[in-house]
């Protein structure tokens, strides 16, 4: 290919991005024309994808997380024949166009995963990164190399100056995942102005190397030649991530934007938009211009994609033949389907037995494994506190890549992240545990699940002040509404372990979204079926667990540990002629999915006098009490202390669940606190 057509060409992708986002007057035109070599080496010379099947298994990965660059990502899934129109390109950053302000998931094919917040998609490309070295361990065998393929990534200044970068880095380093290939854009310039005011100090090269990073350094990114040849060493670098650190001038072209702030986060304005034309040989009254020979070499580019992806099928073709268990094991999984029998195995627990919900989940965990290859997991440190390892399995690290335990460290929102990269890898449902007060370390990477209606399932222990000694910093208060406000986030509180197997049914017959499932560390009674309702009444979310013996005066409502005693409360009305009908809810969310006809014989609309009870903030339950209820909740911090002792401080015991339902059924008056009538019982 001529140096004038190479030229060309990412002449036309500069262009190309700044009539973009100068058309939008919004987006970020500087990096788009800095990258549009490395965009060039990537996309013509260097990974295997294919435009017309974007998703093939074996596919290379490519991971824009500097996702405000998003327009270079866009102009070359365009050039090179993705699902993606010139009128896409026009319609960047409108409304309900493919072409968002940052790149999305699940809204244009050739976008792996949701970026934007700075530092995600590292970590995710990290997770990426596992789940391949994962296949490959499974599935692969001599002369059936199935999955081979890299993880590509662009990053930023922005990305390696976020925390999380340095955690997920330090993972990929430690287990050696040879398979990252990341390109570090050093432009050195931030929104507020050159890097020299906040990363001046650090060398990022030595901090990699210091991480068992393989690292690279390149000081033109205008040096095609020299792009090419560090992406092939990288490649050629199997023991180590490897970092390739590359100089460029962001806004290259612009005359008066070059190497300038200005150029980061706004259009360069029309009258230097036709300067850069002018002054990279473009018309500069025309826009939009895709030049002939330029779009008829990457579209050539693009269909190469087909023959390596006809070469994998007749391959995995043969594979069905020579392995056909694994074939179909590998198929079931892919299509999203759970295999056959596996509710079988998901234990029942002895009625008056006690076991924290946390240890029920250990043991729903390792009674299923077997049946799910690729359920994978682990904790951030905390495997023993939250019981999610897998007994008959090992480890993966750095000499297993068959192993099925992962140790992420106290990483916890690397951890997060990583999820989220494994979990949009075909097949995969990984899970990550922590207490559920570091749930507040995730906050990004949760609702980036969300976003991109991942399945990750987010295991949270320790759940309440129950927890007890730990004390306040420990003892959750506001984080089960926090995640309750997450929009496509399920949260499933189970009551008993009986209920804790059947969240974890749920969950993994879950589509649309995450499900964190929230346990207990102290011991809580196994609710009796054969007295009480089954538990498999969970997965409508709200469920009648012990209906009243005449016409109900009063609804008592309660998740996780209070539902044993809102049940022994309902025991002590009874006997003081007040009839209560007892609700188990331990997903708003779930309930929130069923028909009006179902939510009336739960909540009927004709009784009024409704109590929840729930050892956590009182905010949300208004929408189930109604105006004639109440709410035990919590509205300050926990103290250190015996767990029950402090459960019973802070009103959650049955005496008070029966004197506060008495209060409402017998008409006394509450008080407003906000939009919520709560009475605070600490």
């Amino acid at each position: 290919m001529a140096d004038e057509l190479i030229q060309l060409c990412i002449n036309t992708v500069r262009v190309l991005s700044a009539d973009a986002v100068q058309k939008a007057n919004s987006g970020h035109p500087g990096t788009p024309m800095a990258l549009a070599p490395v965009g060039h080496v990537l996309w013509a010379k260097t990974m295997h994808y294919n435009p017309q099947s974007p998703n093939w298994p074996n596919r290379d990965r490519f991971i824009l997380s500097a996702g405000h660059a998003c327009m270079l990502q866009y102009s070359y899934l365009f050039l090179t024949g993705y699902a993606i129109t010139l009128d896409d390109i026009k319609k960047f950053r409108q409304l309900h166009s493919k072409t968002a302000g940052h790149p999305e998931y699940g809204l244009l094919d050739g976008i792996e995963v949701t970026t934007g917040p700075l530092g995600q998609g590292f970590a995710n490309g990290v997770g990426m990164a596992i789940a391949q070295q994962y296949l490959a361990a499974r599935y692969n065998k001599p002369g059936f190399d199935l999955f081979n393929y890299k993880i590509y990534a662009i990053c930023s200044d922005g990305d390696l100056m976020e925390g999380v970068t340095a955690e997920a880095a330090s993972v990929a380093g430690n287990l050696k995942l040879g398979n990252i290939i990341y390109i570090y854009d050093d432009n050195h310039i931030t929104i507020e102005g050159n890097t020299s005011l906040t990363f001046d100090k650090e060398d990022v090269a030595k901090r990699f190397e210091a991480y068992g990073w393989h690292v690279q350094v390149l000081d033109d990114v205008n040096d095609v030649d020299a792009v090419e040849a560090a992406i092939k060493k990288a490649k050629e670098e199997t023991e180590r991530p490897s970092l390739i650190k590359i100089r460029s001038h962001i806004a290259f072209g612009s005359p008066n934007k070059v190497d300038t702030k200005e150029a980061h986060g706004a259009a360069l304005g029309e009258d230097e938009v036709k300067l850069v034309k002018k002054n990279l040989g473009f018309n500069p009254d025309e826009s939009f211009v895709i030049p002939g020979n330029v779009l008829s070499f990457y579209r050539q580019e693009g269909k190469k994609g087909a023959t390596l992806e006809k070469e994998w099928n007749e391959l995995f073709a043969a594979y069905k033949q020579e392995y056909p268990q694994l074939a179909k094991e590998y198929e079931l999984l892919c299509s999203g389907k759970l295999p056959d029998g596996w509710q079988q195995k998901l234990p029942a627990f002895k009625a008056g037995d006690k076991m924290a919900t946390r240890k029920a989940s250990g043991k729903v965990l390792n009674a299923i494994a077997g049946d799910l290859p690729l359920l994978i997991g682990g904790s951030a440190d905390l495997a023993p506190s939250t019981d999610t390892n897998l007994d008959k399995y090992t480890s993966f690290s750095a000499t297993d890549r068959t192993g099925r335990n992962f140790h992420f460290g106290i990483r916890e929102h690397s951890m997060g992240c990583i999820l989220n990269g494994i979990a949009v890898t075909k097949g995969f449902t990984p899970y990550g545990a922590t207490f559920l007060i570091f749930s507040e370390y995730m906050r990004p990477p949760i609702r980036l699940a969300a976003i991109m209606k991942l399945r990750p399932i987010f295991i949270y222990t320790h759940d309440s002040v129950g927890l007890g000694e730990d004390g306040t910093t420990h003892q959750p208060v506001e984080q089960l509404i926090s995640l309750r406000s997450i929009p496509n986030l399920t949260v499933i509180r189970p009551a008993d372990a009986n209920e804790t197997a059947q969240a974890w049914r749920v969950a993994l017959e879950h589509s649309g979204g995450p499900v964190a499932l929230i346990f207990t560390r102290q011991n809580l009674p196994v609710i009796d079926q054969h007295k009480y309702a089954k538990a498999t009444g969970l997965e409508k979310g709200a469920y009648v667990l012990s209906p009243s013996q005449k016409p109900a005066d009063i609804i008592l409502i309660a998740t996780g540990s209070e539902v044993q005693l809102v049940l022994n409360a309902q025991e002590m009305l009874e006997t003081d002629g007040i009839s209560a009908s007892v609700v188990s809810m331990p997903s708003w969310e779930l309930f929130e999915k069923q028909d009006s006809a179902y939510k009336e014989t739960i909540l009927p609309k004709g009784i009024r006098k409704r109590l929840a009870v729930e050892a956590g903030s009182p905010l949300g339950w208004l929408k189930y009490t109604t105006d004639d209820g109440d709410v035990i909740g919590i509205t300050k911090f926990g103290e250190s202390a015996p767990g029950e002792e402090v459960m019973k401080e802070y009103g959650f015991s049955v005496e008070n669940i029966v004197k506060r339902a008495k209060a409402l059924a017998e008409g006394d008056s509450l008080q407003h606190s906000g939009t919520e009538k709560i009475k605070t019982t600490a």
